[in-house]
């Protein structure tokens, strides 16, 4: 998992160099215009559905959960496989379709109008695509869902699970609630291409916000898909490094339980300029405001775990203090995102791009390098250089500052 998704993540990361050399000037002389939309659908497609989420789930899931729970594999070790093998012949068709038919120009939302009346076949290779990932997150979630309740050892109460088993419990319920939507919509969708339905079609009498809402009750959750395995991770690591057992265990998993629902009723933050009813913004801006509270919980937690302790500051603990930094900060702006009357006003500009880029592009990254710093130890038996370590975490945090903090401007 670990391999692949860096795999991925390498050619993904040449995609956002070539996205950002074309916009150093203002014509179109790098890419032409249709392919810098191929370039910058794929760039979106493959960093969360082949990086981001098969790292923090399947990876160190996968690694770490039965060493937690004290079982002598995943619960359905076949699945596992079959939701690993699922994942390179995906991402090789995705990044294929831009050689053979061209890939789809649509953007990682692939919303209608556009994605109907781009062209056609580049468009269903990345839903089958999509598809096909989405399949797998949906296995890996059933199994750490019973591996994590049933395989526990004898006498390892849920309250007692080390804290990204709870990070991981919760994820994987988002994922088997919300994916199985993304997967219907999608459907549709390709319907809506090939066969020329009227689900989705304005010309056919369709409604392209009912694809949005389908698409954001998946696409929401899935940034917590993302982000509460780091959270968990992060919890792991803390306490290691600064000597001390987690501050305020019980709070942490109140506060994951508190994620996992509201993470589910707050999607429509994503669309408060598509003509939504003034009812559903407020409701909308109040869930979403809330969701920051069980978030600040985990903040204050972890300094607290810090505050007082015997740190050894590391490379783990620094690209963890990275991933604290990195996640407050852009959590404000996502505070203030929240807020109809500002969302308005930066929906689609720099802003945005700058809010999610800072929450699930380069938070997740800290964690997941801090946790590859912490872990290899353990699964090689071999150190990595400190030195190296702290020289990559100050290229890694500066240079991302130097890339999305004027992005707010």
């Amino acid at each position: 998992y670990l391999v692949c998704g860096f795999i991925f993540y390498l050619i993904g990361g040449s995609l956002a160099s070539a996205i950002r050399i074309e916009l150093s000037s203002p014509v179109s002389d790098f890419m032409a215009r249709d392919v810098y939309n191929q370039v910058l659908t794929l760039h979106g497609t493959i960093m969360i559905f082949l990086w981001i989420v098969p790292v923090v789930n399947g990876a160190f899931g996968n690694y770490l959960i039965p060493f937690y729970v004290g079982a002598r594999d995943m619960a359905f070790p076949r699945l596992n496989a079959v939701a690993f093998w699922l994942i390179p012949p995906a991402g090789l068709m995705l990044i294929s379709s831009y050689f053979i038919t061209g890939a789809a120009q649509s953007g990682w939302t692939a919303y209608p109008p556009l994605s109907i009346t781009s062209p056609a076949a580049g468009q269903i290779i990345w839903i089958i695509s999509v598809l096909l990932l989405g399949g797998s997150s949906i296995f890996g979630g059933i199994n750490f869902i019973a591996t994590i309740l049933k395989l526990r050892r004898p006498g390892l109460k849920l309250m007692q699970l080390p804290m990204y088993c709870w990070a991981m419990l919760g994820t994987s319920i988002l994922v088997v609630l919300s994916t199985p939507v993304l997967a219907g919509t999608l459907i549709l969708l390709s319907f809506d291409i090939v066969a020329h339905t009227g689900f989705f079609n304005p010309t056919l009498g369709g409604n392209v916000v009912v694809y949005q809402h389908l698409f954001w009750f998946y696409s929401h959750p899935a940034v917590y898909i993302m982000v509460l395995p780091a959270f968990g991770l992060v919890s792991e690591i803390l306490p290691v490094h600064s000597r001390k057992p987690l501050f305020g265990y019980a709070t942490m998993v109140y506060s994951f339980v508190a994620i996992v629902i509201l993470g589910l009723v707050v999607w429509a933050h994503h669309m408060f300029t598509s003509g939504t009813p003034p009812w559903m913004r407020l409701f909308f801006t109040i869930a979403t405001s809330f969701i920051a509270v069980p978030t600040g919980i985990k903040f204050f937690n972890w300094v607290a775990t810090l505050w007082g302790g015997r740190i050894s500051l590391n490379s783990a603990v620094l690209f963890s203090c990275g991933f604290i930094i990195n996640f407050v900060l852009g959590g404000i702006t996502g505070v203030a995102l929240a807020q109809v009357p500002f969302d308005i006003h930066v929906h689609d500009t720099y802003f945005v791009v700058a809010h999610f880029h800072m929450v699930m592009g380069i938070a997740p990254l800290m964690v997941v390098f801090g946790a590859i710093y912490h872990w290899y130890p353990l699964i090689t038996g071999r150190h990595l250089n400190q030195t190296m370590g702290k020289i990559h975490y100050w290229i890694t945090f500066v240079g991302a500052y130097a890339i999305y903090f004027p992005m707010h401007y």
